[in-house]
């Protein structure tokens, strides 16, 4: 039974690449701060979403609203790690795999999206 934002486990996935996000940008230079600084936003936009989302569960449209946006920030850091991988090259395996963990992440928000119905958690 799902009682709290921290038994979905789009939200335990969240963080989890949260921290992943986290490592991998510490490797990246200052002269990428931009990209750092934006990739932090959008990682650290999603679990908030999804909690924000959550809170508002009784109102399914607004639930579905937030869950949208994690998806849409999800997908901002997908990109951002693609525009590192142009300025850093040899950061090319570790960026593609963390994508790719993001857009598992997109897929099960989405999932998540699709099969929600108010009052069936």
């Amino acid at each position: 039974m799902i009682r709290d934002v921290t038994d979905l486990e789009v939200y335990q996935l969240s963080l989890k690449l949260l921290k992943k996000l986290y490592k991998f940008l510490q490797k990246i230079p200052h002269s990428e701060y931009d990209s750092v600084r934006q990739c932090k936003r959008a990682g650290k936009s999603i679990p908030a979403l999804i909690a924000e989302g959550f809170a508002k569960r009784s109102s399914e449209k607004e639930l579905k609203r937030f869950l949208k946006m994690a998806i849409g920030s999800s997908d901002e850091i997908i990109t951002h790690l693609r525009t590192i991988v142009i300025a850093l090259p040899h950061l090319l395996v570790e960026a593609k795999d963390l994508a790719q963990e993001y857009k598992v992440l997109s897929k099960r928000i989405n999932k998540l999206h699709s099969v929600w119905h108010s009052g069936i958690f």
